[in-house]
């Protein structure tokens, strides 16, 4: 069966670059090395390397181990709505930003939190 040459291949070529370097920067961030993931996949450290490479595609439910393995998720987001939630995940990782969990006080400046006022007590 030939397929005509207007016709796409459902199959792309390769994981998205930014996808392979987060796969990358988790497993280095874990201090594993491609043949320690592999082990732990069950897969050779030639397939890793050919995932992270982009030369290997993987099946989903090999991805979807994978991006567990290295406590990540895959998550589907409406096109439209990807830079919204780029842009959370870029915040939640800056050092530089206040933690959304982290208390402070409603009215306080921020280098007098912790500072109380005395007001004078009424005589009688």
């Amino acid at each position: 069966m030939k397929t005509k040459k207007h016709i796409k291949p459902l199959r792309p070529k390769g994981l998205p670059e930014d996808m392979r370097r987060e796969l990358r920067e988790a497993r280095v961030g874990r201090g594993w090395s491609q043949r320690e993931l592999g082990s732990r996949l069950g897969l050779p450290q030639m397939h890793i390397s050919g995932i992270e490479s982009g030369k290997v595609v993987p099946r989903y439910d090999t991805l979807l181990e994978l991006v567990r393995i290295l406590d990540r998720d895959l998550l589907m987001v409406p096109r439209a709505l990807v830079p919204a939630v780029r842009s959370l995940i870029r915040d939640h990782f800056r050092p530089d930003q206040q933690s959304e969990s982290e208390e402070r006080a409603l009215y306080a400046a921020a280098d007098d939190e912790q500072k109380t006022q005395e007001w004078p007590k009424d005589e009688v």
